[in-house]
């Protein structure tokens, strides 16, 4: 594998329908794909609206099963399409009851990887997770894919550094952050939280937000995704807040063993110090 990996995300307006929204990020994908990169990453349940702005069983409907259901299937014709790995953030109906905000890893042939499930499930104004979603109960995996070692945290999962640590202790290169998160909340935390997992951990960061304001609530996501490096330092431009936009750029994955040499944090972490932190 080579050790500059071209990689993108999508942030992306809800378009009213699956369908089109679906369409949408091929479109996006497949430009990706002309400009040579080698993996893409979506929003947080890219292929739906962000219901949780309400408690409402009715959204219960945008919910399928993960791998087995027709958004990733779709999905893996489009890795194999375009040669891609996709990250590909969904809502995941395991059997009835059973439900998860989940992100589904397809490898650059189509073939499925495996998936993550959200650990950490806010139930705040706005942002009504725990009238959908279990608590996520993979683990943090880390996927070997045709771009390099992937890993995957999900929007809220973002304020807790245990899940960012221990992807870096599973050895992830880059990790996607799908999120939708708005103005009124927590905007100034918003390039603060990811840079800072990124020189933590010593890895890449993909931080995706949606963008725009959707029907069933007052929540105006700000886009303004980016790509960050293991000094905390983005790679190109941020992306605006108020459209759609592709960003792709060159990750030198060859800069992560640099750093580790050089700031040398997992050496001299000490987890026989760290006890309390598991504690109940």
């Amino acid at each position: 594998m080579a050790n500059v990996v071209r990689a993108a995300l999508v942030q992306a307006t809800w378009t009213g329908d699956t369908a089109s929204m679906i369409a949408k990020h091929e479109e996006h994908a497949r430009e990706a794909a002309r400009q040579g990169a080698r993996v893409i990453g979506f929003q947080e349940v890219f292929h739906a609206p962000y219901f949780c702005q309400v408690q409402d069983a009715e959204h219960y409907r945008w919910a399928e099963p993960v791998p087995d259901g027709p958004t990733v299937r779709r999905m893996q014709d489009l890795a194999r399409e375009t040669g891609m790995v996709v990250v590909a953030p969904v809502f995941e109906v395991e059997q009835p009851g059973f439900y998860y905000n989940t992100a589904a890893v397809i490898d650059a042939d189509g073939r499925y990887l495996g998936k993550y499930r959200k650990h950490h499930i806010p139930q705040l104004k706005g942002f009504w997770e725990k009238f959908y979603f279990r608590p996520g109960n993979l683990g943090w995996p880390v996927f070997d894919t045709a771009a390099g070692r992937i890993g995957v945290c999900i929007c809220y999962d973002r304020h807790f550094p245990e899940g960012w640590r221990q992807l870096g202790l599973n050895g992830a290169q880059l990790v996607y952050n799908p999120s939708a998160t708005h103005r009124g909340l927590s905007a100034h935390l918003w390039q603060l939280e990811q840079p800072a997992a990124a020189v933590a951990n010593e890895y890449f960061v993909a931080a995706i937000n949606r963008v725009g304001r959707e029907e069933y609530g007052d929540n105006d996501f700000y886009g303004t995704s980016y790509f960050v490096d293991p000094r905390g330092q983005f790679v190109g431009d941020v992306a605006g807040d108020a459209k759609d936009e592709l960003l792709v750029r060159d990750l030198d994955f060859g800069l992560i063993e640099e750093v580790r040499q050089q700031w040398a944090f997992y050496r001299d972490r000490r987890p026989d110090a760290y006890e309390g932190l598991v504690r109940p």
